[in-house]
């Protein structure tokens, strides 16, 4: 059965960290070490998490987020944070913060609109 919450929790359970940056789907991985005895011990691997002051062209100003390495170069793919965001579903930015920021923009981009048309 489907839940009453937004359409970003159901396509899969991040961990809570991700909810504060743009992760792009990126989780912690698990595995052994396997050293030359085979005693092997679990361990974990982190996302490459950088923290990083991206410019949004439409609310004029430095945002900080945490990004890991593979959605910065995503977002150079895009062609700036502005783009990336927008043109990525909710499902897939796995992040409140980054909905939050893509909705906070889209808003910007309408009043600019109406504004624009209105003193014409």
């Amino acid at each position: 059965m489907l839940s009453a919450g937004p359409t970003y929790e159901l396509a899969r359970a991040t961990f809570k960290r991700a909810q504060r940056g743009l992760f792009g789907g990126k989780h912690i991985q698990f595995g052994n070490n396997n050293p030359f005895s085979k005693k092997k011990t679990r361990r974990s691997w982190l996302p490459n998490i950088q923290n990083k002051k991206l410019y949004s062209a439409t609310l004029d100003k430095h945002l900080e987020l945490k990004v890991t390495t593979s959605v910065l170069r995503t977002i150079d793919k895009k062609g700036g944070l502005d783009p990336y965001l927008l043109e990525t579903r909710d499902k897939n930015l796995f992040s409140e913060k980054a909905v939050q920021l893509k909705n906070t923009i889209l808003k910007q981009q309408q009043q600019k609109k109406v504004s624009s048309s209105s003193s014409l």
